[in-house]
């Protein structure tokens, strides 16, 4: 397979139900004199460009048949052609594994870029001074970004499209990640690194929202267990790199390194990242319609912008895993001498737990929710068969931050509370995988927004957490604190088993998800009249 056997991408794979039941609702003489009075059709087909490879000849698209009658009051409804080319579920595999690869990656880049900063506070202190929380605030004003930034780029995505908000916004985290080394001061230091963070957020909502667009369910569990890894590898990563960079060759070394990759990887997806959002690219595709007959036409799906559900668990859990960033750094460094390099090689243990539980996703999970559609005579399970991962990952978390706690002395072999950090750092994944997928199921079309309200709320509790982070270890002690985190992480352990219980009552009540699941009815309904028009014109095809 080539990146030419794929296109755009759509987060929702919807044709229009109604063109294919047998009861045409366009005069075949007008369309036909539409597609007359027009000199050229194809000098609107879509250009090939890099990051668009496939094409629909525009000749097919304008001599269709769209429900509706092409007036203000009742304009044609334009969905998805049959076998589209520009038709995002119809791109090959390698080219949805390549396109989360991209997302992946840009995701992986803020999440570097938030903790790399704390391998740096030690140098970046001895130039412009300052106390620890006000040196802190590096990290904290970053991931406060990311509270911030959602509010715009989500419904942005789905107004403009993933690929126009995930370009302009990389350019801008470039650009401010880029001012970080020049900065004359502590203050211009953390401002920058706040406006980085608020531009580096989008893809903490629109790579979910990509991934959602590209696959159908049977795919999404391997795509989200890929970018889902992304938000929590990158702050573990970040510190390593951070600090060893500083120590070797400054601070300044280390907003180098960060600026260059988020660059290199905005120069990645303004060459290869295409369109993936179904609204934006059919109205695209409206609006060449209406140029070429002057009839009014309208996408057969409305967007989404709104949002909300399941995100308390993933609050309280990804504030304890920044909390993490500030309490490495006193468990190892203070505790047992290390340096900024070597105390950041303690997230390998976290890392470490990551990788595994991506392995159980890869190798377990994600068959069993495959075998589970196949036993499905529509193919469409219950958002609730997400949850397993999320009731083992809960668990997971606890023992991990209850071992943590025991062992963290600095008289215990050090290898001892790295290797008690692996639990926590799966069940992290688990967690956050399971809810993601869970709610992109609920939610469907509105994906991006679910997402970004989700990472709003969570992204503000990890902004405060490094925060206190010392000041709970100077009142606790070295045991005392993680062991606290852990009762908070107890408390959320029955939330995925409630909502495994009552989640269906619960989406009932829910307008968007209420929508959500209307909208998957008519794809079904969609992809049934699809192919059975498709074989019906094969039969006639025949007997002629």
């Amino acid at each position: 397979m080539s990146l030419d056997d794929a296109d755009s991408i759509a987060p929702t794979h919807v044709g229009d139900p109604t063109q294919d039941e047998g009861k045409p609702s366009v005069d075949h003489d007008v369309e036909k004199r539409s597609i007359k009075d027009v000199a050229d059709p194809a000098h609107l087909t879509l250009r090939i460009l890099p990051w668009r490879r496939r094409v629909e000849p525009f000749e097919r698209i304008l001599s269709h048949d769209y429900a509706g009658s092409g007036t203000e009051d009742d304009p044609y409804v334009v969905s998805w052609l049959n076998e589209d080319r520009e038709d995002p579920m119809n791109s090959s595999d390698f080219y949805k594994w390549f396109v989360t690869v991209i997302v992946s990656l840009v995701t992986l880049a803020v999440g570097i870029g938030s903790s790399a900063y704390s391998g740096a506070i030690e140098k970046i202190g001895l130039e412009f001074g300052g106390t620890e929380v006000q040196l802190t605030l590096g990290v904290s004003l970053w991931v406060l970004g990311f509270a911030l930034g959602p509010l715009v780029w989500a419904p942005c995505s789905e107004s403009y499209g993933r690929r126009n908000t995930l370009l302009f916004t990389y350019s801008f985290l470039t650009l401010w990640s880029g001012l970080c080394i020049c900065a004359p001061n502590l203050t211009a230091l953390l401002i920058f690194r706040f406006l980085a963070g608020a531009f580096g957020s989008s893809p903490l909502t629109n790579s979910g929202g990509t991934i959602a667009d590209i696959f159908p369910a049977a795919q999404r569990g391997l795509g989200m267990a890929i970018f889902c890894a992304a938000p929590f590898l990158g702050p573990s990563l970040g510190p390593i790199i951070g600090g060893f960079l500083a120590i070797t060759e400054g601070w300044k070394a280390v907003m180098i390194f960060l600026t260059v990759l988020a660059g290199g990887l905005l120069l990645l997806a303004f060459l290869c990242l295409p369109e993936t959002y179904s609204p934006v690219l059919l109205r695209a595709r409206c609006e060449r319609l209406e140029k070429a007959t002057g009839k009014k036409y309208i996408a057969v799906m409305d967007k989404g912008k709104d949002t909300r559900f399941a995100s308390i668990l993933k609050v309280n859990l990804t504030r304890v895993l920044y909390s993490f960033f500030g309490a490495f750094p006193i468990v190892f460094q203070l505790g047992r001498g290390w340096n900024a390099g070597v105390g950041g090689l303690a997230f390998l243990g976290i890392l470490v737990g990551m990788i595994a539980a991506l392995a159980w996703i890869i190798l377990y999970d994600n068959p069993r929710y495959v075998g589970l559609i196949k036993k499905e005579v529509t193919g469409i399970v219950p958002p609730e068969a997400r949850l397993q991962g999320s009731q083992i990952g809960g668990i997971l978390i606890v023992i991990g931050l209850a071992s943590f706690a025991a062992v963290d002395a600095a008289s215990v072999h050090f290898m001892i509370p790295i290797i008690a950090s692996a639990p926590f750092g799966a069940g992290m994944v688990l967690v956050f995988l399971s809810i993601t997928n869970y709610l992109v199921d609920s939610y469907l079309l509105y994906a991006s927004s679910v997402l970004a309200a989700n990472s709003i709320i969570r992204s503000l509790f990890g902004m405060a957490f490094p925060l206190f982070t010392p000041a709970m270890y100077d009142s606790l002690g070295i045991h005392g604190a993680p062991a606290l985190a852990a009762g908070l992480a107890a408390l959320c352990v029955p939330f995925p088993f409630l909502l495994y219980k009552y989640g269906p009552a619960i989406r009932t009540r829910c307008r968007y998800a209420a929508e959500a699941a209307k909208l998957l009815d008519q794809i079904i309904a969609a992809r049934k009249a699809a192919a059975a028009a498709a074989a019906a014109a094969l039969k006639m095809k025949q007997a002629a």
